[in-house]
């Protein structure tokens, strides 16, 4: 009797947990963005219970934004709209000329990172960290810098803002040159819990290229903040547990520690996307807190304060060259491209799922699917790689938690309309063309294993596939970046080094 009690009562948790956003017409974005909205004068109120008359009213919002210039901010959040947009654009027609390089990440860990998975599985848990998984960053995105203006520390709302776009700036070149795709989609035995799902899986093939998984910007926006915090703090001459804000940075730590496991469970990032992550995070760490007051006081000092000194213009500017023409000769057509390299594989009985995105109305897509397995004498009715091209709004009911639905299978998908389907020989490779005709014409490529774990590569064709030389234009502020970044560093070390040894502490 306990246990059938326990078993209600996970059903019931799970059905509350999940039910109520599942009816909403909204979808994912739209649903999490209007809870983030609901409860951010509430948040506000209890973060800063001990502190009232810093609150600003939001009748007092309008004029705020203009006295302490917060249209800034504003327009940072449409320019990273904007850009993340263009480079979006870019991955997936350049892939043809970079390839990708999962097969070298699981060459470090193994099939490690299914660990989280197996011994944790639960439906409440996979909900719950879904949830968290897409609340928690666009809270970290949205919510802190709201809450710095409106708590009257413009200080933090500006470092708040910076943080978010110049973290996305820094990682674009690994997102766009070194492809690793999620966990799910190459360790056999492990579930895309959070992708592959009904209501999850419109939002995330939209907004989500599955290969941006090095760096983990889960991990790192939030480590960045928090090193900006305590940077902050040493030049309040403060230790961060007498901070004002003290509450907010462990909530952004806890989760930090909670993103570190949910990414592992819900078949997303390799422990190794941490790494840069968090290195990524300190760069722009650094840049934000010390490009803040300079931007602060740009109205006071002219738009001349904005140019760094020669020193540091030559060494982002060399740093830039070096980066960028090492980046070239080392990706483009590089060993990413490699057609024995697997960029998938699936175990016995698993599925895995790419996209075909949209990016002409009168150029088909080209998809070559390739089964590396090259053992001989296999005919294609014995292979064990079956691949159907469909339209996601075919098939998108048919996914719950990382796999079929209750009452589905893979065959099932061979019933329902859809564009082709292929059965693959060990070896061997088949080409597809998919036409779109509106923009709404996303496919999916669907692959089935049916008897062990195999090797596939799929590479898709698009007709702007020279967007490469854009590509890296696009890449160029992140080197430029981070060539500021150290000559901030060397000048610190200069200073220190010629300050007395009673002033090296600071």
């Amino acid at each position: 009797m306990a246990n059938a009690s326990n078993e209600s009562c996970a059903m019931f948790m799970t059905a509350l947990c999940r039910a109520p956003f599942m009816s909403w017409p909204i979808g994912p974005y739209g649903t999490i963005m209007a809870f983030i909205l609901i409860s951010t004068i509430p948040l506000r109120n209890l973060l800063s219970r001990d502190e009232k008359g810093e609150r600003l009213k939001l009748s007092e919002l309008p004029s705020e934004i203009r006295e302490k210039g917060y249209k800034w901010h504003i327009s940072l959040f449409v320019v990273m709209y904007l850009y993340k947009a263009v480079i979006d654009h870019h991955n997936e027609p350049i892939k043809a000329r970079v390839g990708g390089y999962t097969h070298w990440i699981h060459s470090v860990e193994g099939d490690f990172t299914i660990w989280a998975q197996n011994a944790f599985k639960s439906d409440l848990l996979t909900d719950v960290l879904s949830f968290h998984y897409l609340y928690v960053y666009l809270f970290t995105i949205w919510f802190l810098p709201i809450y710095f203006i409106m708590v009257k520390d413009h200080v933090m709302a500006d470092k708040a803002t910076l943080n978010y776009f110049v973290i996305y700036v820094l990682a674009v070149p690994m997102y766009l040159f070194f492809n690793v795709e999620v966990t799910s989609s190459f360790i056999p035995g492990m579930e895309a819990l959070l992708y592959h799902d009904s209501w999850y899986i419109e939002f995330f093939t939209n907004n989500d290229p599955m290969d941006n998984g090095f760096p983990s910007l889960h991990f790192g926006l939030p480590a960045g903040l928090l090193i900006i915090n305590r940077l902050h703090c040493r030049d309040l001459g403060i230790s961060i547990r007498e901070w004002r804000h003290r509450e907010l940075d462990l909530f952004v730590l806890v989760n930090v520690g909670i993103y570190f496991f949910s990414i592992q469970y819900l078949g997303i990032h390799w422990i190794t996307d941490v790494v840069p992550g968090l290195f990524l995070g300190v760069i722009c760490a650094i840049f934000c807190h010390w490009w803040q007051p300079i931007l602060r006081n740009r109205p006071a000092n002219g738009w001349k304060s904005l140019i760094p000194t020669k020193r540091a213009l030559s060494t982002a500017i060399i740093f830039t060259i070096l980066c960028s023409t090492v980046m070239v000769q080392a990706t483009v057509d590089g060993p990413g491209v490699d057609e024995e390299a697997p960029n998938f594989r699936i175990g016995e009985g698993d599925f895995i799922i790419d996209t075909v995105e949209v990016h002409s109305l009168s150029h088909p897509v080209t998809v070559e699917i390739r089964n590396l397995d090259s053992t001989s004498g296999t005919t294609p009715q014995e292979s064990s790689i079956i691949c159907v091209i469909s339209m996601r709004s075919e098939v998108v009911h048919v996914f719950e938690r990382g796999h079929f639905s209750e009452g589905y299978d893979f065959y099932d998908l061979l019933e329902m309309p859809h564009h082709s389907n292929h059965t693959i020989a060990h070896g061997e490779s088949v080409v597809a063309t998919v036409e779109t005709n509106t923009i709404f014409d996303t496919h999916l490529v669907i692959c089935h294993s049916t008897q062990s774990t195999e090797e596939v590569r799929i590479t898709m064709h698009y007709f702007d596939d020279e967007l490469i030389w854009s590509a890296v234009l696009a890449s160029l502020p992140a080197f430029f970046v981070t060539g500021l970044v150290i000559d901030v560093k060397r000048s610190q070390s200069s200073h220190i080094e010629g300050e007395d040894s009673a002033h090296v502490d600071s």
